[in-house]
């Protein structure tokens, strides 16, 4: 196999430089924890907007230029995402010159929103118990009234559909998981991930199974939203998996196993890598990672690797549960006395 992980040494765009992160073992957490696996992280949380949802930005939006059917003079871009995706096609769309509108529930943090604007694309907010099928719902609607193309410019709305898309499992198929086999020198056993679209979870299985037909996948949900363990949607805090429906993209016949995580597992567990072992994660992260220590524990499984998908970095979630406390606590401190 060719070196996947090989980049220019000046990119041309910010677009040139997404995938090819980092692998990382899990350390002191591992032992406090009685893991008996290898546990390896695959930090997404360093793409250039600082998660997985980069690379599906990237292929969406290339695979449709490909196809002839957008353009940056002819088209704007609309989308709901609870947040990480909007963000990766803010980025890209910048960087092709796309004007962009995205749709987002009222929940999801203020950091991400700040990013949506930054990046220089339009938001529209959802409420928040409607979750993302109100998004989806209010997306649909923006983009049947611009399909005349009677809009300021002329241009017409195009929705990439992040959760039906294939191009977002293909990329996974053709990037993260190659990835994963080249870091891992083929030694690779069980791959653990949260479920947002399902793409990421499904295209590595599907290219790590096509070499390792023995692979173990382990999907992760919220447990106060297991609706891929036939229980009922409902409210949680794990911002980013659990959209309360089976998307298109989760190739359901790749998973092996279903961990639920409880939303504060998944926060005690992001905010103890942090400040354990120094990697700072979102809050699915978290998730992902006490579904892998769960798995890691089992007797059977001492000494094989378990990858872990890391999708987002945690400072996009200060103002959120994540934080919260220490969110407050900082903005309350008091400057001490000094003397010069």
């Amino acid at each position: 196999m060719s070196n996947p992980l090989a980049r220019p040494l000046i990119a041309d765009s910010i677009v040139d430089v997404i995938g090819a992160t980092p692998c990382v073992r899990l350390g002191r957490l591992a032992k406090e924890n009685n893991v008996v696996a290898n546990i390896v992280l695959k930090l997404e949380s360093m793409e250039p907007c600082s998660s997985v949802k980069d690379r599906i930005a990237k292929s969406m939006i290339e695979e449709a230029e490909k196809r002839g059917e957008i353009s940056p003079e002819t088209t704007f871009l609309i989308e709901p995402t609870s947040g990480n995706t909007g963000i990766g096609l803010a980025m890209v769309a910048a960087a092709k010159g796309y004007e962009c509108i995205l749709v987002m529930p009222a929940t999801m943090s203020m950091e991400r929103r700040v990013m949506l604007r930054a990046l220089g694309a339009r938001l529209v907010l959802t409420p928040g118990d409607k979750g993302m099928k109100g998004a989806i719902a209010k997306a649909a609607e923006l983009l049947s009234s611009t399909q005349d193309g009677n809009t300021p410019r002329g241009k017409r709305g195009f929705t990439l559909q992040q959760f039906e898309n294939p191009d977002n499992p293909k990329v996974h198929r053709e990037t993260t998981g190659p990835e994963l086999w080249y870091q891992t020198e083929g030694k690779l056993d069980i791959l653990v991930g949260g479920v947002g679209t399902g793409g990421t979870l499904t295209g590595t299985a599907q290219f790590l199974r096509s070499v390792n037909p023995a692979l173990h996948v382990v999907a992760v949900e919220p447990q106060e939203s297991a609706v891929l363990s036939g229980e009922a949607p409902g409210p949680h805090k794990i911002q980013g998996i659990g959209a309360g429906f089976i998307p298109k993209n989760c190739d359901t016949s790749e998973i092996n196993e279903i961990v639920k995580i409880p939303s504060e597992a998944a926060i005690s567990t992001s905010r103890a890598i942090a400040s354990k072992e120094g990697v700072f994660v979102g809050i699915s992260a978290g998730a992902a990672l006490a579904a892998a220590i769960e798995v890691g524990q089992r007797a059977e499984n001492a000494g094989k690797t378990i990858v872990v998908i890391i999708p987002s970095f945690g400072e996009r979630y200060l103002s959120t549960a994540l934080f919260a406390d220490l969110f407050q606590e900082v903005s309350q401190q008091a400057p001490e006395p000094v003397t010069l």
